[in-house]
């Protein structure tokens, strides 16, 4: 199986041309020059940042999380980079909804008609290990389900296996790669991803935080319905606003910027120095500005 998948990203990363971060090293361009020759027909005028991104598309979720977090080290990555994989945080094509429904109707033992008084099949919004779909809880609550990916942890762990072939690969054939450190880079990120994906530990973090904030007029963090959760199921409650990244809307709408920046500095910095306690994954998706 792992031979497979290594084929399938040799062939992906030769489709998109990331051959050149591979072969940068003036002592390996050569191989370049041939495989730019043996492989004519491919088109590289696309800028390399863009073909990045497409690949990791291709290359599926992990590689999209993967993706996601570099965008983030702006200490470690060129501006072009970090600016296209940041477009990674925003959708990742979904699971289908069948499968979806089937996990649900498998963790609570009885049809979704008797656990939830709607439930909206279509995701509105899909990322690298989970996806979301709104409902509505019997009692009327608007909510949002997020639901584990089914097989991811089998991905993982056979994609975890190839990123680490493919860090050791690059930090003997690429000139940048040791101040890049992408082994390193790596672990971190297996670390952090399996604890990502018990999802009963996000909701207990949720909780937390929403009781660290549970005075503040600035952030308003989700009530976690902890009878509907389980380790691949988040119920939490539904929040309204706009994307902080759609900056002209909210203009339009009246809110101050300034303000809006100012506010955000001091949510986090009081996360970070009053609390030692922070959302650790503070990108444009998992925030957003209501309306009041």
């Amino acid at each position: 199986m792992r031979i497979f998948r290594f084929i399938k990203i040799i062939f992906v990363v030769l489709r998109f041309g990331l051959d050149e971060f591979l072969l940068a090293h003036a002592r390996v361009r050569w191989l370049r020059v041939l495989l730019n020759t043996l492989l004519f027909f491919r088109n590289t005028k696309t800028p390399r940042a863009v073909r990045l991104r497409l690949a990791l598309e291709a290359l599926g979720p992990i590689f999209v999380k993967f993706g996601q977090m570099l965008s983030t080290r702006r200490d470690l990555m060129p501006t072009d980079i970090a600016d296209e994989l940041a477009r990674l945080q925003d959708q990742v094509p979904p699971f289908p909804s069948a499968q979806a429904m089937a996990i649900l109707a498998a963790n609570y033992g009885k049809p979704l008609n008797e656990v939830f008084q709607s439930f909206e099949e279509i995701p509105v919004a899909s990322a690298s290990v989970a996806q979301v779909h709104f409902a509505v809880l019997p009692d009327g609550r608007a909510a949002a389900v997020k639901i584990l990916r089914p097989g991811i942890q089998a991905i993982i762990e056979h994609d975890i296996a190839l990123l680490k072939v493919a860090a050791d690969l690059l930090e003997k054939v690429w000139a940048d790669a040791r101040r890049l450190k992408p082994k390193l880079v790596v672990n971190e990120f297996e670390k952090y991803l399996n604890d990502e994906l018990d999802l009963s530990r996000e909701a207990a973090n949720a909780s937390q935080l929403k009781r660290n904030f549970a005075s503040s007029k600035l952030l308003l963090v989700p009530e976690m319905y902890w009878d509907f959760c389980s380790n691949n199921v988040i119920v939490m409650e539904r929040m309204f606003g706009t994307p902080v990244s759609q900056v002209e809307k909210l203009r339009n709408a009246g809110v101050d910027i300034p303000k809006l920046a100012a506010d955000g500095v001091e949510i986090f910095y009081t996360q970070v120095f009053r609390d030692g306690f922070f959302h650790a994954d503070m990108h444009p998706g998992n925030v957003q500005v209501a309306a009041d």
